[in-house]
């Protein structure tokens, strides 16, 4: 069995999503299309708008024949960590062979070029040292860097999202899984953060925001029959966001500065808004500049609420993990589950399988669950935590 790999949040699955899923499938060759997908957090550091299971089965679904849980060390990391975490799992799969993703630019040389942009000449890493140390992500560093030096046309496509995590993903794949494949796939429809509804390929920003303004008619013509008829249990960020600014309160500097990303005084900063308001925007209005993006600064607040440190997410980059499945496709279930299961990372399907966790694998695991219970106190409900055969 060969598998093509798609990194993923499905917040919500929308119909471009499934169109990348088709084109991986018909593009790779591939027997089978394995989601790695964010739990219950997304990357923009709030609760996922459907709980994890249910995103899993509309993947599957929208044609994707498994889905394995991308842990929250990862999920509320940087695009760096984010990608190199769900790599890594990847990699450790024998039948993984290409990771699908969608993106601006649809050459995958000028992907796996800014892949090397590490190895790059000595003046290239000196300007990017000093864009580091002014507080900048790697990503804009990395852009920023190659303006500077008047490679413009590199430093335009580093700025484009799908185009970011795309040269991360070819990074990580450089580490993890060097004779896999990557398959870039030009996005359809509106572009990744575009808060414009449109009628058929709206982004999942737009999509959120459809929801949270009740207009549930608009962002229903956005995404398959199957997730259409879900969204009316889509969960408010509102609970969480209090949780966030109370563990704010609550977390002492040296503690929010042991999370990922921050820095540079960072958490006193944090440390001194959380004590002025307890309003979650105002706290990432106020905190956001040129130096810090609002993203950034949302996940941090997560990371600090759900007790994430910085030593985890790297401890986890270099010990064995596991492979979490949300949902599989039943017709070949006992495949599926062989392929993945000669992985290292022992697959958790039965609750005797966490006695084959390492130790920063529980740990990560216990993270999870954090997560998931959070998760359930935002949504004033519990929700079955089995693997779900579709």
């Amino acid at each position: 069995m060969k598998i093509c790999g798609i990194i993923c949040e499905y917040n919500p699955l929308h119909n471009g999503h499934a169109y990348l899923i088709a084109r991986a499938r018909a593009e790779s060759g591939c027997d089978a299309v394995v989601c790695v997908m964010s739990g219950n957090f997304t990357q923009r550091g709030e609760p996922a708008c459907l709980e994890k299971h249910l995103r899993a089965v509309h993947a599957v679904r929208a044609g994707a024949d498994a889905v394995i849980e991308l842990p929250a060390v990862f999920a509320l990391a940087p695009a760096e960590l984010f990608a190199k975490g769900a790599v890594r799992l990847l990699g450790h799969i024998p039948a993984f062979c290409a990771l699908a993703f969608g993106s601006e630019c649809a050459d995958k040389a000028r992907f796996l070029a800014a892949a090397d942009a590490a190895n790059e000449s000595v003046p290239f890493r000196e300007k990017l040292r000093v864009h580091l140390k002014l507080g900048k992500s790697l990503t804009r560093a990395r852009s920023d860097a190659m303006q500077e030096l008047g490679r413009q046309e590199e430093a335009a496509f580093l700025r484009e999202p799908n185009n970011i995590l795309g040269a991360e993903y070819a990074k990580a794949m450089r580490l993890f899984a060097p004779a896999a494949d990557i398959l870039p796939v030009l996005r359809t429809g509106s572009a990744h953060a575009d808060g414009q509804l449109y009628k058929n390929y709206s982004s999942a920003t737009a999509i959120r925001g459809a929801l949270a303004e009740g207009n549930l008619r608009g962002a229903r013509r956005n995404v398959p029959p199957f997730v259409a008829e879900d969204l009316g249990a889509a969960v408010s960020p509102d609970t969480f966001r209090k949780l966030a600014v109370y563990a704010l309160q609550r977390s002492e500097s040296a503690q929010i500065g042991a999370v990922t990303d921050c820095s540079e005084g960072l958490q006193n900063r944090l440390k001194a808004l959380a004590h002025s308001t307890a309003d979650y925007e105002e706290i990432v209005e106020k905190a956001t500049s040129r130096r810090y993006i609002s993203a950034r600064i949302r996940r941090i607040l997560a990371a600090n609420a759900l007790g994430i440190r910085g030593e985890l997410v790297r401890k986890a980059l270099r010990s064995p993990l596991y492979l979490r499945v949300l949902a599989v496709r039943k017709e070949d279930a006992d495949g599926l589950l062989a392929a993945l299961g000669a992985s290292p990372d022992p697959l958790l399907m039965r609750r005797g399988d966490y006695a084959r966790l390492g130790k920063t694998a529980a740990e990560c695991c216990a993270a999870d669950r954090l997560a998931d219970d959070v998760f359930a106190l935002c949504a004033g409900r519990t929700e079955n935590a089995r693997p779900r055969f579709v």
